[in-house]
């Protein structure tokens, strides 16, 4: 990816390496990119932050850079990334920006940019921008006078969002007693309405935001409490999302965590049962667990693999005309409803698939058998992700651990696109060989180039 956006965004620590002269340049340069590649002046951009202390900050920069070279600012609140994508649209905006750092610590903070039909920046209006604001390719316009852009607010964003969600699913959910851990992130202002409308008896777990608890032992990547309330509670299903609201991971009655490959091989296979899965393909990516992608074998499914990152699960669905697709971390991709990775929207398809076949989600996500896994992350500096590259030492130990698993397992290991960590991921029929080969791995690359 470019200098200055990774594979979701740039992301970086508030007010230390995401300043607000930074986020200045980002709205200026987006809205100049903006107004070149149409024929409106003053482009309408939509704004949505996620709950942490920091979003406040680069919003206020955001507005500042946005509105000095012409464009018009629609403030959307704090939402979850995916109802931005959903909002640009519905309000006709030329663009849309997401200040979160998804499921990172609190101190972090990013910005992601969507285009007026609700998809991330094509990669080429991103470097455009980046040009603009590192290499200084073309001065800021500087208009004046009523060349200046306005602010207003979106009043009714959350309503139109979860309205939204509301009239994609097919079966509703009473009866059902869940619990939704929100992450004290976006979905606090949307979840308990959204699945209370929908008909659930909803038990809520961290969503009271104070600026500095998002993520914090919580969510998507926490799921412990969750797994504990439900069983405690004897309710039938709990859902987690991250900060920003677009990936969602479950727990099943039996306090079981339903990632997002059972996930997909549950919606998969009765999405095909329907003839609403396109072309009979689901999508996935290298990290998705071997037991996908023989699921998919032998339930006449295909699986096609891509890079991590769901921007390139969603560039394959639209290269190839494929309308599901997703990852193992909980981003799920339903492409005849949205044009991202939205979690709550992945939440109530879900749930409305169990309750509909009046089912427990432990009993359904056993048509999916997981493979073990060992996943381990090594903290690197940007040096050291450069190294990774040309290091032999790392390259003779990942072909050594290919030789060693044969075609019983398998190793990836990869930069993180959003962190500066490495990535060990080993996946084997047999556990305790694949968690000393990680462990092995790990090591050397922490030897070699680790902090």
């Amino acid at each position: 990816m470019g200098r200055l956006f990774g594979t979701d965004g740039a992301r970086g620590i508030a007010n230390t390496e995401l300043t607000c002269e930074l986020a200045m340049n980002i709205g200026r340069a987006a809205a100049m990119v903006l107004t070149e590649s149409g024929e409106n002046k003053h482009p309408k951009v939509l704004i949505g932050k996620d709950t942490r202390l920091s979003s406040y900050m680069l919003e206020g920069a955001l507005i500042a850079g946005l509105c000095s070279v012409g464009a018009n600012v629609v403030l959307l609140g704090a939402v979850p990334t995916p109802a931005v994508a959903f909002l640009i649209r519905k309000y006709q905006a030329d663009a849309g920006i997401m200040i979160s750092a998804s499921h990172n610590p609190f101190e972090y903070n990013g910005i992601k940019i969507f285009s007026s039909d609700g998809y991330k920046l094509p990669d080429a209006l991103e470097e455009e921008i980046e040009s603009i604001v590192i290499d200084k390719a073309k001065p800021y316009y500087a208009p004046f006078g009523n060349g200046l852009g306005r602010v207003s607010r979106a009043e009714n964003a959350k309503e139109d969002y979860i309205n939204h969600i509301i009239e994609t699913v097919p079966y509703r959910l009473d009866g059902m007693r869940i619990a939704i851990d929100c992450s004290n992130g976006s979905a606090s202002g949307t979840a308990q309405q959204l699945f209370t409308r929908l008909g659930a008896e909803c038990e809520m777990l961290a969503d009271s935001p104070d600026g500095t608890n998002i993520n914090d032992h919580c969510g998507s990547t926490h799921l412990e409490n969750l797994q504990r309330y439900v069983v405690e509670h004897s309710l039938q299903a709990g859902v987690a999302f991250d900060g920003d609201a677009d990936r969602c991971l479950a727990v099943d009655e039996k306090g079981n965590v339903i990632d997002g490959d059972f996930i997909m091989a549950i919606c998969a296979l009765d999405l095909a049962s329907r003839n609403k899965l396109s072309k009979n393909v689901a999508v996935g990516t290298v990290m998705s667990n071997m037991g996908f992608s023989r699921f998919c074998h032998d339930n006449g499914l295909h699986f096609v693999s891509t890079d991590v990152g769901d921007r390139y699960v969603l560039e394959t669905m639209l290269r190839e005309g494929y309308n599901f697709g997703g990852e193992q971390s909980g981003h799920v991709i339903f492409l005849d409803y949205a044009t991202t990775g939205d979690g709550q929207l992945t939440a109530a398809q879900l749930l409305s698939l169990v309750n509909r076949r009046q089912a427990q989600l432990s009993s359904m996500a056993t048509l999916m058998t997981r493979y073990p896994q060992v996943l381990i992350n090594i903290r690197v500096t940007n040096e050291g992700k450069l190294h990774f590259f040309t290091n032999s030492a790392i390259k003779s130990k990942i072909e050594e651990v290919k030789k060693r698993l044969g075609e019983d397992g398998r190793i990836l290991v990869r930069l993180s696109g959003t962190e500066p960590l490495v990535r060990v991921m080993l996946e084997g029929l047999d556990k305790q060989l694949i968690t000393r080969l990680a462990n092995e791995t790990a090591d050397l690359i922490r030897e070699k180039i680790g902090v």
